[in-house]
């Protein structure tokens, strides 16, 4: 009873704070005896992703990453979150122990869209009605998020990571099961490592000079495709099943424990939206 107390306010602020109402919804991991358990592929639902852009020095972007915090412990593992750090705000501290850029976020941040402000994140890679581009505010996230969700999964992906500590290379098989056909769009695949709880100076409200014990999330690390993926030259065919493989070795200062490998398959035309999403941990 108190969890679901727990999620009734967490939903009431959620709608209060959107622009947008949203549909009633249940923690798709509650009720499991292991809500870490990963969906079996034949059962998977629509999956959204949400990649945030971010920066050590903005002093807002703290409540965006709270926010996206909020709303995966409603949505579960049918929400993705991808953060990278691009723009004005991202360049490191002197003090800093990282440089959270990379070619790629940067690469990312041209193709989806400058911001008019901070924090900010593009839901699905998707316009949505009545928006001026893909980037959105922190107040319109839950909204398009829920909307998101109500479709169908055109695509099912499958993830199957080896992982080994001796020379911490990451062998990635990721198999597409194509649901629906798609016609006169090409279709692309990403592939994306990001990392979990990475201390590093932040600057926040609170803290008035950067906080070094600050943990930021779902850090954009590499991406084993371009930025803006890699053309799935077989298409996209209803039954078909298509296997990609791919190959890293994770720098010493990355925590294994704490990566995800995160795919998705998009479009690559004038829409650019994700049809799916899947994620898994590296050493799971």
């Amino acid at each position: 009873m108190k969890k679901l107390s727990f999620l009734f306010f967490l939903l009431a602020g959620l709608l209060w704070l959107g622009c947008e109402e949203i549909p009633p919804v249940i923690n798709p991991s509650a009720g499991n005896e292991n809500p870490n358990e990963p969906t079996p592929v034949e059962d998977q639902q629509r999956q959204v992703l949400i990649e945030e852009f971010t920066g050590v020095r903005c002093v807002n972007c703290p409540a965006g990453s709270a926010a996206i915090e909020g709303l995966l412990e409603i949505y579960g593992q049918r929400l993705v979150a991808i953060s990278i750090h691009a723009g004005s705000f991202a360049p490191p501290y002197p003090e800093s122990q990282y440089d959270f850029r990379i070619d790629e976020g940067i690469n990312l941040l041209s193709f989806l869209g400058e911001p008019l402000g901070y924090p900010t994140a593009v839901v699905n890679r998707k316009k949505f009605d009545g928006e001026f581009d893909l980037q959105l505010g922190r107040q319109q996230w839950a909204g398009f998020i829920a909307e998101e969700l109500l479709g169908e999964p055109q695509v099912k992906i499958d993830i199957e990571n080896a992982y080994s500590d001796e020379d911490r290379k990451l062998e990635v098989t990721a198999t597409l099961y194509v649901q629906e056909t798609i016609v006169g769009e090409e279709a692309r695949i990403s592939v994306a490592i990001t990392e979990n709880d990475v201390q590093d100076l932040q600057l926040t409200p609170e803290s008035g000079t950067p906080d070094p014990n600050y943990k930021h999330k779902h850090v954009l690390r590499d991406m084993l495709t371009n930025y803006d993926g890699n053309p799935l030259s077989e298409g996209l065919t209803a039954g078909a099943a298509i296997v990609k493989d791919y190959t890293i070795t994770l720098p010493n200062d990355w925590i294994a424990d704490n990566c995800q490998v995160v795919v998705f398959v998009h479009l690559a035309g004038d829409k650019k939206e994700v049809l799916q999403v899947h994620h898994a941990g590296v050493t799971e």
